[in-house]
């Protein structure tokens, strides 16, 4: 039976119900993510019900069930454990506790403390009969499971007596008839699936906690004030009115409690039921004693119990309910009962259901204690993972049934290191944030003085009388001037009108192949080109291409030789070119013409200044 249910939604990834299963039936499969249950290793102990702050455990309910078997028209017992007391303080009479119950529709509701005498009586019998073998009591039903689940080499040490809920249950079916139904409530989770195992007289076809009663009261609306008195079914229990404590077997066993001659060793919760069994499984022959274990601190601290944090107002409640009861009790009708049902059958077996997994090599052992900077010595742990020590935190990592991050210890240093880091980290990101708003402000001022400039540059283009072009690698236009539009004609004139400067134009559909051509030389050769004279429109244009970026940019400035001016300039600067170019010439020779190399040049410089004079005249 699958007990336990994780709630995935409501489960806030704390781990606690992980550290607190004393079997490690929870796991983290993945991190991050909910735990998950192993049903097989599930010893029903509860202890993870209340460790959960958001409630996302929980274990299986079977309200609905028992109100379907209660309107099915058969006959339906309820057997109650005799913790009631503990856990209904809040009804004044238990009394008018049996008549809640029977108001929900149970022909019959009868006590357990009349099975925990008879299963007492043969605990009697098997301790007292000692014939060189030492037990365990088998009442726990969680103290069964894992002494078959973690040590099935034990299982022959169980002593071989039902419990006092299968025991009430044969007395009911022997009384009112085998084909009565059974409901039994009481203290424990673990009891749902023991349940499971009897069949015939024995069996107990529902068990529900004392949460799950106070659910059907509260669904019928049955309250103490809407009922009258009634009492348990007959037959009634004595000693075993004492069940739910932990010693309450052995009393009603009339087992001897005292320390020199007790014969019977009892413990109770967790921790002490771990180590009774690890130390019994070890040496029974030098303990010498029986041993009488439950989980809990009795049934009456059951996890299907409310007030499971007043273990002392229960066990008062409990001792004054059995002494009211046993004040005026009639023991020739008890012994008269006990010999009645002598008959029955007690006995039981028990099941090898082994989950011990393979343990791991000691250099693993040490390999994973090393991973998590823990040491191989047994007392090194804290115990925070919920191990019992940190070797066997390693085992069941090495098993799977734990992860490196459910040491807490490994993983606060590794989130102060993490934390340490990230402020490291932070501290140089807020550098980094504080030098590029530094690099951007200065970004900002450069991008103001480039735009400046740019603008400054762009309107000094402008206003030349040279027409300038500048272009891309793909013979785009990136900028030109009012000059250069000009010179191309009345088409270049409109597309400026809609695209100013001809941003984007394609110089290829701009001027002729013999023009475009040479700035395609230049983008490749790298290669200025000076001075060149080309056609253009029936005109001459003198062109110069320059290289502003290797195989990127190019610019060229553009002159009209039909301009006045222009060819006046163009006309000197020509002459001075001859003059520069013959006067090398004229060097060589001076040494064989004498005086006349220099009358030569003084001549064409006359011509020059005659020229210019007649150009102003003009």
């Amino acid at each position: 039976m699958q007990l336990i249910k994780i709630n995935r939604e409501t489960c806030n990834c704390s781990y606690a119900c992980v550290r607190v299963c004393p079997v490690k039936a929870i796991s983290v499969v993945r991190e991050e993510e909910p735990p998950v249950v192993n049903h097989n290793r599930c010893i029903g102990c509860g202890s993870c019900l209340d460790v959960c702050t958001v409630n996302a455990v929980s274990y299986k309910n079977q309200v609905d069930e028992t109100f379907d078997l209660l309107a099915s028209g058969q006959k339906v017992a309820a057997i109650v454990d005799p913790s009631i007391s503990g856990e209904f303080p809040d009804i004044t009479d238990y009394r008018k506790f049996v008549e809640m119950i029977r108001t929900l529709g149970f022909v019959h509701v009868n006590e357990v403390s009349f099975g925990a005498d008879l299963v007492a009586r043969e605990y009697s019998k098997l301790f007292t009969n000692f014939k060189g073998k030492y037990y365990i009591t088998a009442n726990c039903p969680s103290v069964v499971a894992y002494v078959e689940k973690f040590y099935p080499e034990m299982i022959t040490n169980l002593s071989p007596i039902v419990t006092p809920m299968t025991a009430t249950a044969m007395v009911a079916r022997k009384k009112f008839g085998q084909d009565l139904r059974v409901v039994y409530f009481g203290p424990c989770i673990s009891v749902k699936d023991e349940v499971l195992r009897h069949q015939e007289s024995g069996k107990v076809d529902v068990a529900l906690t004392f949460h799950e009663l106070r659910e059907m009261f509260r669904v019928k609306n049955v309250k103490e004030s809407n009922v009258e008195y009634s009492d348990f079914d007959e037959p009634i229990g004595y000693m075993g009115s004492l069940y739910p404590l932990s010693r309450g077997i052995i009393s009603a066993a009339g087992l001897h409690e005292d320390l020199l001659d007790s014969i019977v060793f009892t413990g109770e919760g967790k921790e002490n039921m771990i180590d009774a069994v690890e130390e019994f499984s070890q040496a029974p022959e030098a303990i010498k004693k029986h041993f009488n274990l439950y989980y809990d601190e009795g049934c009456l601290m059951g996890p299907g119990t409310s007030m499971n944090d007043k273990k002392y107002l229960r066990k008062t409640l409990v001792l004054d309910y059995a002494s009211k009861r046993l004040k005026d009790f009639d023991m020739k009708k008890w012994e008269q009962h006990m010999q009645e049902y002598a008959d029955l059958d007690l006995s039981r077996s028990f099941r090898d259901d082994n989950q011990r997994l393979e343990i791991p090599s000691e250099d693993k052992i040490e390999e994973i204690l090393k991973s998590v900077g823990r040491s191989v010595d047994e007392k090194s742990a804290c115990s925070a993972c919920g191990f019992r020590s940190c070797r066997d935190f390693a085992v069941s990592v090495s098993q799977g049934l734990a992860k490196p991050s459910n040491c807490l210890t490994w993983s606060l240093k590794n989130k102060q290191e993490y934390i340490k880091t990230l402020k490291i980290n932070n501290d140089k990101l807020r550098k980094s944030q504080q030098e590029n708003e530094q690099n951007e402000k200065l970004l900002k001022s450069e991008n103001q003085k480039i735009k400046i400039q740019s603008e400054t540059i762009s309107s000094l283009l402008q206003k030349l009388p040279s027409a300038v072009v500048i272009i891309d690698d793909k013979l785009k236009v990136i900028e030109s001037n009012t000059s250069f539009v000009n010179i191309l004609g009345e088409d270049a004139e409109m597309i400026n009108d809609v695209i100013p400067g001809l941003i984007g134009a394609d110089l290829k559909t701009l001027l002729p192949f013999n023009v475009y051509n040479l700035f395609s030389y230049v983008l490749q050769k790298d290669e200025n080109i000076m001075g060149r004279d080309v056609n253009f429109n029936d005109g001459l244009l003198n062109v110069s291409i320059f290289s502003l970026k290797p195989n990127k940019i190019v610019g060229a400035v553009f002159r009209d030789m039909y301009v006045a001016e222009v060819r006046q300039e163009e006309i000197i600067h020509r002459v001075t070119e001859v003059i520069d170019e013959n006067l090398h010439m004229v060097q060589q020779i001076a040494f064989s013409l004498g005086e006349g190399a220099s009358k030569t040049e003084k001549m064409l410089n006359s011509i020059i200044e005659t020229y210019k004079k007649v150009k102003k005249s003009e």
